[in-house]
């Protein structure tokens, strides 16, 4: 199958190598893969992140934050290949992914990989979601995540819910990480994704 591009984005502290292992163990056939890199250097603890923050991570982002994502996602735009894409990326990475169907590459998408992750515009996704036609995600998360709670992380999969779109949710009571336990069903489901773009 011909196909489009897997895009896999790292997570605070991370980089563009560091996911790479990941996405090609769950690119569908006949896809290509890119992992684009943040720019911001994490002061303390090495790695890029896409926005820095020093508040409890549960709270809203400030000002200051809001325009890094912005300056991230515009980074990640000028990375993307032309054709279908399916978005994801793991805790920072996937707040990524869902924040870019709020940019003109919105109708490329198709399907989201969130892992790990939380909303980082909670309201302003929820008010667009009902207005774009639903892609299939991909959502994972463990019950004992300190990082991202799991009571945010639902709530990031209920926003898609709410509006129609199918989510298929692998939860695990592990920590703040990719359960390699599901990952059959991840690629599965990722897999799934790309045959229906092509339909």
């Amino acid at each position: 199958m011909s196909g489009g591009t897997l895009v896999m984005m790292h997570g605070m502290t991370g980089t563009s190598e560091m996911m790479r292992p990941l996405a090609e163990s769950l690119v569908p056939d006949g896809w290509s893969v890119i992992c684009p890199q943040a720019t911001t250097e994490h002061p303390t603890r090495g790695g890029f992140a896409w926005w820095l923050r020093a508040e409890d991570p549960t709270l809203p982002l400030d000002g200051g934050s809001q325009e890094q994502v912005d300056e991230s996602l515009s980074l990640i735009m000028e990375s993307l290949p032309e054709g279908p894409i399916i978005v994801g990326g793991f805790s920072q990475g996937g707040a990524m992914a869902s924040a870019l169907l709020e940019t003109e590459v919105q109708d490329r998408i198709a399907g989201l990989v969130l892992i790990g992750t939380k909303t980082v515009r909670g309201e302003s996704l929820r008010d667009r979601i009902p207005f774009l036609q639903p892609r299939p995600v991909v959502w994972m998360h463990g019950t004992g995540d300190h990082l991202v709670p799991i009571d945010l992380a639902r709530h990031h999969a209920d926003i898609f819910e709410d509006a129609g779109w199918p989510v298929t949710r692998l939860e695990h009571g592990k920590g703040h990480m990719v359960n390699l336990n599901q990952l059959e069903e991840l690629r599965i489901a990722i897999q799934e994704m790309a045959e229906k773009s092509h339909r």
